[in-house]
C-alpha cells in the first residue's frame, strides 16, 4: 500500500487536532472531517462520507466528552458515543477497513487497587462511562477489525482540558484546591496521535498487522490530579507562565454531578506486546504541552 488513506472522525477534538497536525503526509493521506461535512449524529451523513472518501482505515476521535453534563443529556451522550460509533464502525467494515476507536478509563468504577487490565470487569459509574462502554460493544460487534483503545486524563494545547484550566485559573489566583485522592495516567493528545499513526503505519505495511480487541493506551507513570497540577505549575513557572500553590483536597471536598473513579490507572503492557507501542512518561509530555501553552498564552484561548 503506497499511501494509506485515513478518515479521521471528529475534526475539532483534542486528539483529532493532534492527528491532523502530525499526520506523516508522505505515507498517510489524512482526511479529517467534522460538522458540517461529517455529522456524527446522522447515520446518513456517516454513510455518505465513508462512501465518498473510500478510506483504507478509519479513526474515530469523535466523542461526547462532557462528563458531568452527560447526566442531564443521556440521549445525546448515547447517540454520539454509542450509536454513532457503531454506525461508523459498520460503514468502515462494509469497505473492509479497520477502525481505531478511542474509549476511556470511565468504563471502570475505580475500586481496584492496582492498574486496570483489559480483561478486568467493567462497571461505569455514570452516563458518560456507560455510553462509552456501549460504544465499545457496538464497535466490536460491527467491525471484525476493530481496535478499541482506552485512554485517560487527556490534555493538549487545544480545546478544554485540565492543563489549560489550571493555567487559566492560576493567572488570577494564588492558590487552587485540587483533588488528591484520585489517581490516573495523564495523557497528551499528541502522544495518542503518534501512537494511532504508528498503528496505522503498521497496517499500511502489512494489512494482516491489525489485531482486533481492546487495548489500554495512556501516558507512562501515574499521578493524582493535585500532583498533575503541581507539575503543570512547576513547568509553567520555569517558563515564565502563571503558577499557584496547590491545596490538596479529597473528592468529598469537591463534589461533582458524576462520581469519578478513584483509580483510573490503566496497564498498557498489552498494547506494547501486540503493537510495540508505548507512550512516553507523562512528565516529559506535560512539559512539552505546558511550555507551548506558556509560549502562546494558549490557556486563555
Amino acid at each position: 500500500m503506497s499511501r494509506l488513506k485515513v478518515l479521521v472522525a471528529g475534526r475539532g477534538g483534542q486528539v483529532a487536532r493532534a492527528l491532523a497536525a502530525s499526520a506523516p503526509a508522505d505515507r498517510i493521506q489524512a482526511v479529517c472531517l467534522g460538522r458540517p461535512e461529517l455529522d456524527i449524529r446522522d447515520a446518513g451523513s456517516i454513510a455518505r462520507v465513508v462512501e465518498a472518501t473510500a478510506p483504507h482505515l478509519v479513526i474515530n476521535a469523535a466523542a461526547y466528552t462532557a462528563v458531568d453534563q452527560a447526566e442531564s443529556e443521556p440521549d445525546e451522550a448515547r447517540l454520539v458515543n454509542a450509536a454513532a460509533a457503531g454506525v461508523l464502525a459498520q460503514a468502515a467494515a462494509a469497505r473492509g477497513a479497520p477502525i481505531l476507536h478511542l474509549s476511556t478509563d470511565y468504563v471502570f468504577n475505580g475500586e481496584k487497587p492496582d492498574p486496570y487490565l483489559e480483561t478486568d470487569t467493567v462497571n461505569p459509574l455514570g452516563v458518560y462511562g456507560r455510553s462509552k462502554l456501549e460504544g465499545e460493544q457496538r464497535v466490536a460487534q460491527s467491525n471484525p477489525q476493530a481496535v478499541i483503545l482506552r485512554t485517560a486524563w487527556v490534555y493538549s494545547p487545544w480545546g478544554k482540558n485540565f492543563a489549560k484550566t489550571m493555567l487559566r485559573v492560576a493567572d488570577t489566583r494564588d492558590e487552587l484546591a485540587v483533588v488528591h485522592d484520585q489517581r490516573g495516567n495523564p495523557t497528551s493528545a499528541n502522544d495518542i496521535a503518534a501512537a494511532l499513526w504508528a498503528i496505522a503505519l503498521q497496517y499500511a505495511e502489512n494489512p494482516k498487522a491489525i489485531v482486533p480487541g481492546v487495548f489500554h493506551m495512556t501516558g507512562a507513570g501515574e499521578a493524582s490530579w493535585a500532583e498533575f497540577a503541581e507539575e503543570i505549575f512547576a513547568v509553567s513557572s520555569a517558563a515564565g507562565g502563571p503558577s499557584a500553590q496547590v491545596k490538596r483536597i479529597t473528592t468529598a471536598e469537591y463534589p461533582t454531578p458524576t462520581r469519578r473513579p478513584a483509580n483510573s490507572r490503566l496497564d498498557c503492557s498489552h498494547l506494547a506486546a501486540i503493537y510495540g507501542v508505548a507512550l512516553p512518561d507523562w512528565r516529559s509530555s506535560t512539559r512539552s504541552v505546558v511550555e507551548e501553552l506558556v509560549r502562546t498564552k494558549g490557556w486563555s484561548a
